[in-house]
């Protein structure tokens, strides 16, 4: 294993146990490590610090563990067992009610560059480095050791989530089972159907699941309008809680066929819900004030710092038009899903948004991801679903 040595006084924040280490902070090596080989980390002093995956760009190393100790599947496995009891201790595996979560959050379960999300029997894993992507046989192997026959099948998806400048020739694909999937999974029984192939992400996004259900208690016999619908979750949770109508609105065709697919696979010919294939900033300016339940969960407008300010721009623009035209008394749930965007950046936002529009505005709830996309408390860089609740008088 190549050794890596750090500059001097550049060790400080691994000894606080943050997982990256950026390139700037590497003075030497012994050898010429490969993207996504493992490295041993040293001091200046040559006193080890950590062993992780190494790759080319800003964030040089991610580390793995800040032992000496071998990376193999037993260690994989080990891993994967710690995140699995903690999914069952949180009630996330429980079917009927329940069969649809995140078992490894990256960086939060300790597995940097890694994500694994289970819709019923289906793993899908997604490798967001080459050290992850190099080692996917044997992490499938591992994950289906620890979870037996909880899953049947592990879908690998990560030909648009690698550094494309790794040339690793990514292809998605079943690495355990394909046969007779079916694919639709259970949220706190509500079904959907999941679209791991075509779908963006994985398939789905888990990380809202309590914001739906915090949704649903606030949405009977209000007139709802979801943006940004994409699978229709806010909708069919609004449809369960007995919503007066529920208007679906995404410019993806398919997002809203799959949204118009949800709802009939909940609620069969159920005339309280319509969806429209449309811009939302259009759709937003032209729309009237009937609605008085307004969700605004726009794609990250900023994935990079260097369009911050114009994203943060699109946060107001996009809360302004609801505050204006939103019912009085009305409800609002507005998301930021950007990690560079910060909570104080995206509340500066809608309040700068909720000045504009001259109404009086009450935060109800501040929201966050769920228990099963844990933050690291060394790497708050992991926190990144900023939302609100607000009340617009």
């Amino acid at each position: 294993m190549v050794k890596l040595y750090l500059r001097p006084k550049k060790e400080e924040s691994v000894l606080r146990f943050h997982p990256w280490i950026f390139s700037g902070a590497i003075s030497h090596s012994d050898g010429n490590p490969e993207e996504g080989d493992l490295v041993a980390v040293y001091d200046s002093q040559k006193r080890f610090l950590a062993i992780g995956h190494c790759q080319v760009g800003s964030i040089a190393v991610r580390i793995l563990t800040f032992k000496e100790e071998t990376i193999d599947k037993d260690f994989w496995k080990k891993r994967f067992e710690d995140a699995y009891r903690l999914r069952k201790q949180l009630k996330l595996i429980n079917p009927p009610v329940n069969d649809t979560y995140r078992l490894i959050h990256g960086e939060g379960d300790l597995m940097p560059g890694l994500i694994v999300d289970v819709y019923a029997g289906t793993a899908v894993m997604q490798a967001h480095s080459p050290g992850m992507h190099l080692a996917r046989i044997e992490l499938a192997e591992a994950l289906k050791e620890v979870m037996g026959n909880d899953i049947q099948n592990i879908y690998y998806k990560s030909e648009s989530t690698l550094p494309f400048k790794a040339d690793l020739g990514a292809e998605n694909d079943y690495l355990i089972g394909g046969d007779h999937v079916s694919n639709i999974a259970i949220e706190q029984g509500v079904k959907f159907h999941i679209d791991w192939v075509k779908g963006q992400k994985t398939g789905f996004f888990i990380d809202q699941r309590d914001n739906r259900a915090l949704l649903e208690k606030y949405a009977e016999g209000r007139k709802v309008l979801n943006m940004f619908c994409y699978t229709g979750g806010f909708s069919c949770y609004a449809m369960r809680g007995n919503a007066q109508l529920v208007h679906s609105v995404d410019s993806s065709s398919k997002a809203i066929k799959l949204t118009n697919d949800n709802v009939s696979l909940n609620f069969p010919e159920d005339a309280r819900h319509e969806a429209f294939a449309e811009d939302a900033f259009k759709y937003l300016e032209q729309m009237g004030s009937q609605y008085d339940l307004i969700i605004l969960d726009p794609p990250a407008f900023a994935k990079h710092r260097n369009v911050l300010k114009n994203a943060l721009q699109g946060y107001r623009k996009l809360n302004a038009i609801a505050f204006e035209k939103i019912k009085p008394g009305g409800i609002i749930f507005t998301f930021s899903c950007s990690q560079v965007v910060t909570k104080e950046n995206f509340r500066l936002a809608v309040f700068s948004a909720a000045a504009q529009s001259k109404r009086k505005v009450k935060i109800l709830h501040q929201l966050t991801q769920p228990a099963d996309h844990p933050i690291d408390i060394y790497h708050p860089e992991g926190e990144y679903i900023k939302g609100l609740v607000l009340y617009v008088e």
